[in-house]
C-alpha cells in the first residue's frame, strides 16, 4: 500500500512522530501489530544510511546573480549553496532547535549584550588552512557599517565590537540587548569564510562538501570533503544543484528521474507527485508566503488608497482552496503568520475580501489602472495575480499582467519595478523576519516604506523580557505593516516541494525550500 510507504518515509525523515505514525497506521486500518513492526522497519531504515551515490537537485530559480558570497545571497539556490559548502556558528536543526556548529558553545550575560564564543578546534577551509578566531571576526565585521553589501546588517545595528579573545574564543558586544542574536547567527548569509577572501567560486568554506565547478544560472557541483571536522553525515559522494525555472518541466523532471529533488512544487500538482510510484510530496507548515510588493518610493504604490485598493480585492479563502490545495492559511498582510507562534498578533482583525471598499480606496486614489510584474517566483502567485486581475476588472479597474521569467529575477525586477510580485521564506523569529524587510533602510526593505516607529519597535522587542508586553510591541509592528507598508500578503503557504522516495533525510526546518535548504550534510540516497 503507497500510503503505508509514504508514512514511513515520513517517519524516517522526522516529518512525522511516533504517536502519529501509529494514528495514520490506526486511519489506515492497519492493525497494532503491524503497525509497530512497520515503524520498527522504518527506524531500522533510519538508521543506516547509504553512503555513495550522487543526488542532483533542481531549484526553482537561477541566473547571472548567483553567488558563493554568503552575505549577498538572496535566493533558495543561493542558500543551499551556501549549507552545501560552509558552516556558520551555530545550526538550526528540527523543531527550530539551535546546535553547534563552528561554536562548541555559547554563553551571554544578564541582559543580553554580551555573548561569548568558543569556537571548534582542528577545523580547516577547504585551501586546507586552519580555521580561527580571526575568520570570524573578519566574516561578521562585513556585515557592519552603512555601505556593507549585507543583505541581513540590519541584524547587526547593535555591534559594537567583535573581539578576538584568543586563537579561538571570541566576544561580542552590543549597544543593546538582543535576546536573538544566537538564531540571527544561523542564517545564511552569515555563514564564516576564510579571512581575506576576495575570490568567492571556489568556496571559501569548513562546509561538508567542497565546489568542484560552479557556473551562475547554470549548476553547482559538489564533492565530499575528506577533511571535514564531524562525521555526522556526508553520505554522498557528490551532489549538483542546478535548477529549471519552468514548474511543469521541472517536475517532468522529477517524475523521469533526472532530478532527484525539486523545490517549489505547485499545489495544483499534488495529486500528480501522489499518483507517481517513486516521488513523494514534502508538505511543511511555515510562515513562507507569496505577495505582492508596491513600491512607497514611487506611483502607484506611494498612494496609500491604491495599496489598501489592492489588498481589499484579495478573495484570500478562494486562493488557500483553490490555488494551495489547503497547504496553507490566509495572509493578513503582514508577514508574521501563527507559525511563530506567541509572536503572531492573533488580536489583529482579519482583512477579507471586499470589493466595494476596494472601489472605494481606488476610487479615492484617482488610479485607474497599474501594471504588476509576474514571475512563477512561487506556487500559486500567478493563479492569485490572475484572480486579482479578475476581480479588479469587475469593479472598472484595469490591472495589466507583464509576465517576465524568473531568470534573473531578483536582479533584474525585485526593488526595481513599481509592482512586483515576491516570494518570502520564514525567518527565525518574528523580529528577524520584520527587521529584515521592514527595518527603515535595510538592504531588503522591499517595498521602501521607512517608519520610524518601526525602528524603534524592533530594537525595544529585542530587549524586552515580558512576554505580554513583547507581544503587545509585536502587535503593533504588524498592525504597522498591515495599514501602512506597501505589501500585499493574500496567503501563507507550507513548503512543498517533492523528492524521490530513494532519498532521505530530510529535516521539517520551516525556514526554506527542502527542510530549510541545510539538507546537504546529512541525506543519503538508496543504493
Amino acid at each position: 500500500m503507497k500510503e503505508v510507504k509514504t508514512f514511513q518515509q515520513m517517519y524516517r525523515d522526522g516529518h512525522v512522530s511516533r504517536r502519529e505514525f501509529l494514528a495514520a497506521m490506526g486511519a489506515l486500518g492497519v492493525t497494532a501489530a503491524t503497525a509497530g513492526s512497520l515503524l520498527t522497519s522504518a527506524s531500522a531504515l533510519a538508521a543506516t544510511p547509504n553512503r555513495g551515490g550522487t543526488v542532483i537537485v533542481a531549484s526553482n530559480l537561477h541566473g547571472p546573480d548567483d553567488t558563493l558570497d554568503p552575505i549577498v545571497c538572496t535566493s533558495t539556490i543561493d542558500y543551499m549553496r551556501q549549507c552545501t559548502s560552509h558552516n556558520g556558528l551555530i545550526q538550526i536543526w528540527d523543531n527550530m532547535s539551535l546546535h553547534p556548529e563552528l561554536a562548541e558553545e555559547w554563553s551571554v550575560n544578564s541582559n543580553a549584550t554580551e555573548y561569548t564564543f568558543k569556537l571548534r578546534k582542528g577545523v580547516t577551509f577547504h585551501d586546507g588552512s586552519a580555521f580561527s578566531a580571526d575568520d570570524v571576526i573578519w566574516s561578521m565585521n562585513r556585515h557592519l557599517g552603512k555601505d556593507s553589501p549585507s543583505s541581513i546588517k540590519a541584524f547587526f545595528e547593535a555591534v559594537v565590537e567583535w573581539k578576538k579573545i584568543d586563537s579561538h574564543t571570541v566576544k561580542l558586544t552590543l549597544s543593546s540587548p538582543d535576546a536573538d542574536m544566537p538564531i540571527k547567527l544561523t542564517q545564511f548569509q552569515a555563514k564564516i569564510v576564510k579571512k581575506d577572501t576576495t575570490d568567492f567560486s571556489k568556496g571559501a568554506g569548513t562546509g561538508p562538501y567542497l565546489v568542484e565547478s560552479f557556473q551562475p544560472g547554470v549548476k553547482t557541483v559538489h564533492v565530499r570533503n575528506p577533511n571535514y571536522w564531524r562525521d555526522t553525515g556526508q553520505h554522498l559522494d557528490a551532489i549538483e544543484i542546478t535548477a529549471i525555472t519552468d514548474p511543469n518541466a521541472r517536475l517532468n523532471a522529477l517524475l523521469s528521474g533526472d532530478v532527484d529533488a525539486m523545490t517549489v512544487l505547485s499545489a495544483k500538482s499534488i495529486k500528480q507527485v501522489d499518483k507517481t510510484d517513486g516521488v513523494e510530496v514534502m508538505s511543511v507548515p511555515a510562515g513562507l508566503y507569496g505577495g505582492i510588493c508596491c513600491l512607497k518610493n514611487t506611483a502607484p504604490g506611494k498612494d496609500d488608497d491604491f495599496v489598501m485598493g489592492m489588498r481589499m480585492i484579495q478573495d484570500r479563502e478562494k486562493i488557500v482552496r483553490s490555488f494551495l490545495k489547503g497547504h496553507g492559511q490566509v495572509g493578513n498582510d503582514h508577514p508574521i503568520s501563527p507559525a511563530y507562534g506567541a509572536d503572531h498578533c492573533h488580536e489583529l482583525a482579519q482583512r477579507t475580501y471586499d470589493p466595494d471598499k476596494a472601489k472605494w480606496h481606488l476610487n479615492k486614489s484617482g488610479i485607474s489602472s497599474a501594471e504588476l510584474f509576474v514571475a512563477p517566483v512561487q506556487g500559486g502567485i500567478e493563479e492569485t495575480c490572475l484572480l486579482m486581475q479578475q476581480n479588479l476588472a469587475k469593479i472598472g479597474f484595469d490591472l495589466k499582467l507583464k509576465k517576465v521569467p524568473t531568470d534573473g529575477y531578483w536582479g533584474a525586477v525585485w526593488m526595481k519595478e513599481p509592482m512586483n510580485v515576491v516570494t518570502w521564506n520564514m525567518r527565525p523569529t518574528a523580529n528577524a523576519m520584520m527587521g529584515i524587510q521592514f527595518g527603515p533602510g535595510g538592504n531588503w526593505n522591499d517595498t521602501f516604506w521607512n517608519s520610524e516607529r518601526m525602528g524603534e519597535l524592533l530594537k525595544m522587542s529585542l530587549a524586552e523580557t515580558d512576554p505580554t508586553k513583547r507581544h503587545e510591541m509585536h502587535c503593533e509592528m504588524q498592525t504597522l505593516v498591515h495599514n501602512d507598508a506597501g505589501m500585499v500578503i493574500p496567503y501563507h503557504t507550507n513548503v512543498l516541494d517533492a523528492k524521490s522516495t530513494k532519498v532521505h533525510g530530510f529535516s521539517n526546518v520551516p525556514l526554506g525550500q527542502l527542510g530549510g535548504n541545510g539538507w546537504a550534510e546529512f541525506i543519503w540516497k538508496d543504493a
